[in-house]
């Protein structure tokens, strides 16, 4: 026993001195007006090689010619593109007009500032910087380390709005200031080193062009510009940068555009739901997912229709909205909940309107309208190929999607245990916040007593229309204890359904629920199954549904539990999840946690520890909050090419049984990859990986920025606007 003390002890330090220092409570932040980042793209049937601004006008050479951008639109225009050379004299250079024939004279790639007499010139040679004598010294950088550079294949030079020069070669970025040159590669956070030119804002910001998008450098933070989102192609040929930061870009497919725009949160947030109003709703109900796009980009028609966690989505959205009804009592997020409650309703109510029915209390995954394509054509081939394919315990039945006896829906069967942590997530919040008649609290109350008691009543599972349970609502206690094919799931399902009876119990008043709970957890070790929620090796290890679905859980676990001794446990086993996490900077996982986890302590037979969220995780949320772009379009992002990223080691998987997969990884801080710089509709979506498909026909809702906004707003995190 002291031997194992004294292991614990060694690895207790250890694990001291691995962490980031953790914080008590935060005060809440106070965001106001932020520059809001933004993108624009204006199509030139000849591409642009080049771009500039004169007096407040911006210039493109395209096809030959030089156009003027005014109202959105190019015109033709008179203005002259210059063209410089290095010529020899003596033992430096003149800077020279070039005539399109240089006649042997090396021509200047790039000079810096604009204007007859720059000091800086980046040629194939090298780079230049002007003497007292107005010449041209060429400049070999020697970086203390044994490494000369800029001595040849300068690609851009700048000079900064604090006056340092810069210049960008195959070898990285060099920076010269008042202590010295300073030198940047990947390991300092360069994203990518092709480049191809370079242009300075006067926000301080410099931005370098690449043959993979584009890259900017501001307060020590660098940003990765690539994709569809951002340009119109990322083989950036010219860029010019104004006084304000906002940048210019020249491509083979036209003209680009970042910028920014004055935004507040709330803002944002209004924003996202006039989108999901115009674009996402679908159905009287109005469920919330994502929707398609007939054409790349284009959100003037959208193709709704349903995917497999429509109640799921639903759920999370109008979780946000009785978060944003219990900060701020605007009447639009009230009714926007009940709308959402409805639609959940309706899931449940849909179910018993037909010939085919499951047992009473059953939630369908979604509906779709009856006079269209069935979807039980050709649905159980469907199924035998995905039973084939790699899931023995597919269901194959039919019909997947009954109908109601009046025709007008079908709906969806088969209902996953992500759609049940999805309605209870939701529905306490809505009884909590929102419903304020005992008539409205009554109608969630029956909801939820019909579920839970549909759940108990058939062993802890669903049971469906086909007299067998779902492929995924496994919830009892011989399954979890005994099954070696639900093992992996033992700790998610354990956690979910002493959730699911909590709330329950919180929302009806009925002590059997709570004495359910107690029984799961003193005859058949839920408690103990709960503490590792899942399978996981680490840091991007394991299914990223699975951590949405378990962070639902906890938080309700552990607000609505009358169990001490069961939250002092959950607590733990919720901040272990956490700490697995953190390295994500998503603002729900932090919020989830950070109510219960800050200035929290654990004890155990090795004393009292603090297992509050470590120092930072507020700003990360903040960050990520304001990093998400406007663009909700489903582009592809492009980032395994990446000189400042860290590969995942083969162990840190889904199943330790998957093959090597090389394009998972995360920033040199140990942070995965901003929002701007992928793309996904929901917070499931693994984080880790590096690229990211689509072409542009999907849009996705604003829940996975408006459920953390509002939880933030309501809990405290967040000051309102």
């Amino acid at each position: 026993m002291r031997h194992w003390s004294m292991v614990m002890a060694v690895c207790a330090a250890a694990l001291a001195l691995a962490v980031p220092a953790r914080a008590e409570l935060a005060p809440p932040v106070k965001v106001g007006v932020y520059p809001q980042e933004a993108a624009r793209a204006y199509p030139l049937e000849d591409g642009a090689d080049a771009v500039a601004l004169k007096e407040g006008a911006v210039l493109v050479r395209s096809g030959g010619a030089v156009r003027a951008l005014a109202g959105g639109a190019f015109k033709d225009s008179d203005a002259a593109w210059p063209r410089l050379g290095l010529s020899p004299e003596g033992a430096a250079f003149a800077l020279v007009p070039l005539a399109n024939d240089s006649q042997g004279i090396e021509t200047a790639r790039s000079w810096a500032p604009d204007g007859p007499e720059p000091l800086v010139v980046g040629a194939a040679s090298g780079l230049y910087l002007r003497n007292e004598d107005g010449l041209y010294e060429k400049t070999v950088v020697d970086d203390g380390q044994g490494r000369l550079w800029a001595a040849s294949d300068v690609r851009g030079v700048a000079v900064d709005s604090a006056g340092r020069v810069w210049f960008a070669t195959l070898a990285g970025a060099g920076c010269r200031t008042e202590n010295g040159w300073i030198f940047y590669t990947g390991a300092e956070g360069l994203p990518y080193n092709d480049f191809t030119c370079m242009a300075a804002g006067g926000d301080g910001s410099v931005w370098f062009g690449t043959t993979k998008g584009a890259i900017r450098f501001k307060d020590g933070e660098w940003s990765y510009r690539q994709g569809r989102r951002w340009l119109p192609e990322d083989h950036v040929l010219g860029m010019a940068v104004d006084g304000d930061g906002h940048a210019w870009f020249a491509t083979g497919k036209g003209l680009g555009w970042i910028g920014y725009q004055p935004m507040t949160l709330a803002e944002k947030a209004e924003f996202y739901e006039e989108e999901l109003e115009q674009f996402i709703r679908r159905t009287e109900y109005g469920y919330v997912s994502e929707v398609g796009l007939k054409a790349p980009g284009d959100k003037s028609q959208v193709v709704r229709t349903d995917s497999d966690n429509d109640g799921l989505w639903t759920a999370m959205y109008g979780a946000g909205e009785c978060f944003a009804y219990g900060a701020t009592k605007d009447p639009k997020a009230k009714d926007r909940a009940k709308r959402a409650f409805e639609a959940l309703r309706f899931l449940q109510e849909v179910t018993q309107l037909g010939a085919i029915k499951p047992p009473k209390g059953y939630v369908a995954r979604t509906i779709l309208p009856g006079d269209g394509p069935d979807p039980n054509e050709g649905r159980v081939e469907s199924d035998i190929r995905h039973r084939d394919a790699g899931d023995s315990l597919w269901k194959i039945y039919e019909p997947r999607w009954p109908k109601t006896e009046d025709g007008k829906w079908y709906w969806k069967s088969d209902t996953s245990s992500d759609e049940l942590d999805g309605h209870y997530f939701f529905y306490p919040a809505y009884y909590d916040l929102v419903a304020d008649t005992e008539e409205e609290k009554a109608r969630v109350r029956e909801v939820v007593r019909s579920l839970t008691d549909h759940l108990v009543e058939h062993g802890f599972a669903l049971m469906d229309h086909d007299g067998t349970v779902t492929r995924w609502s496994i919830y009892d206690p011989y399954s979890l204890n005994n099954d070696a094919n639900w093992w992996p799931e033992r700790g998610l399902k354990s956690l979910s359904m002493l959730s699911y009876l909590t709330v329950a119990e919180h929302m009806t008043g009925d002590a059997k629920y709570g004495e359910l709970a107690k029984e799961l957890v003193d005859k058949h070790g839920y408690r103990h199954n709960a503490m590792w929620y899942k399978v996981h090796f680490g840091q991007g290890s394991g299914n990223q549904s699975d951590d949405e679905m378990a962070f639902m859980c906890y938080y309700n676990l552990m607000k609505y539990s009358k169990d001490e001794s069961l939250k002092h446990e959950i607590l733990y086993s919720f901040h272990s999840a956490w700490i697995v996490e953190q390295p994500e900077m998503n603002p729900f996982f932090n919020f989830c946690y950070a109510v219960f986890g800050q200035g929290a302590t654990y004890t155990n037979p090795w004393g009292t520890h603090e297992i509050g969220p470590w120092k930072g995780w507020l700003e990360d949320s903040v960050a990520t909050l304001k990093d998400f772009p406007l663009d909700r379009v489903g582009w592809g992002h492009k980032n395994s090419h990446r000189l400042d990223l860290v590969r995942l080691a083969r162990q840190q998987a889904a199943e330790p049984y998957e093959p090597p997969r090389g394009g998972r990884g995360h920033r040199n801080n140990g942070k995965v990859l901003p929002v701007s710089e992928r793309f996904f509709h929901h917070w499931n979506t693994d984080p880790w990986s590096l690229d990211y498909g689509g072409n542009g026909t999907s849009l996705g809702s604003g829940t996975v920025y408006l459920l953390p906004y509002y939880m933030g707003l309501y809990h405290g995190f967040i000051e309102k606007d």
